[in-house]
């Protein structure tokens, strides 16, 4: 398998992983399988991007499945959905608009590409595409279609300008195991997507 085949079956998968824990809520259906999975670190072993750190993040993740004090579910809707401030917003746009708000400047500008390149929004609410669960399973769907010119723009226009600072609030404000080990397990992910990349992350100010 040539090297960008393979980089592109590792963010296809790894997108689909990460962008579905982001996006979906743990009681759903459509990800009983994977939190099943998750919950035995062995998964450890066959996590494509190997870091010296990945073992100690399975066995934190499938501590959160134990966790007393609080839920998976009540977490992530603590974390995702409120009814308070959310401590790290997954949406772009909060990062790179100055008046911080949902379908902000950035948002559109995620739009239009997305049009311009033929990439249907299917989502069935009118959400913001710019969620950090959205972003990753977009950039999923571009790998595994070997579109790897296209992931390398989304990664470097509409994720990595904002992904950072969004992972340092989200792990400062997991408060929980397991979403704790989903940041640094998102960390090192990207920091692997972004290595090979061929194409400069663009530099954006930060507002949030």
């Amino acid at each position: 398998m040539s090297q960008i085949k393979q980089r592109m079956a590792t963010i296809a998968l790894t997108g689909r992983v990460l962008g579905a824990l982001f996006y979906q809520e743990p009681g759903s259906r459509d990800v009983a399988t994977l939190y099943a999975s998750l919950a035995d670190p062995v998964w450890a072993e066959q996590w494509p991007v190997q870091h010296e750190e990945l073992t100690a993040i399975a066995q934190r993740m499938a501590d959160g499945f134990n966790y007393s004090e609080e839920s998976l579910s009540e977490a992530w809707q603590r974390l995702f959905i409120g009814p308070y401030a959310l401590p790290a917003s997954p949406w772009g746009s909060v990062y790179l608009d100055k008046e911080q708000v949902l379908f902000g400047d950035s948002m559109l500008e995620l739009r239009r590409w997305m049009r311009k390149n033929d990439i249907a929004n299917e989502q069935e609410t009118n959400e913001p595409d710019d969620h950090i669960g959205l972003l990753l399973m977009l950039a999923a769907w571009l790998a595994e279609e070997g579109l790897h010119q296209k992931v390398d723009e989304l990664l470097a226009w509409h994720i990595l300008p904002w992904s950072g600072r969004f992972l340092e609030l989200f792990i400062a404000n997991a408060e929980h195991p397991f979403y704790l080990a989903l940041g640094e397990l998102t960390q090192i992910t990207l920091a692997d997507w972004r290595a090979e990349m061929l194409i400069p992350v663009a530099s954006k100010e930060l507002y949030f």
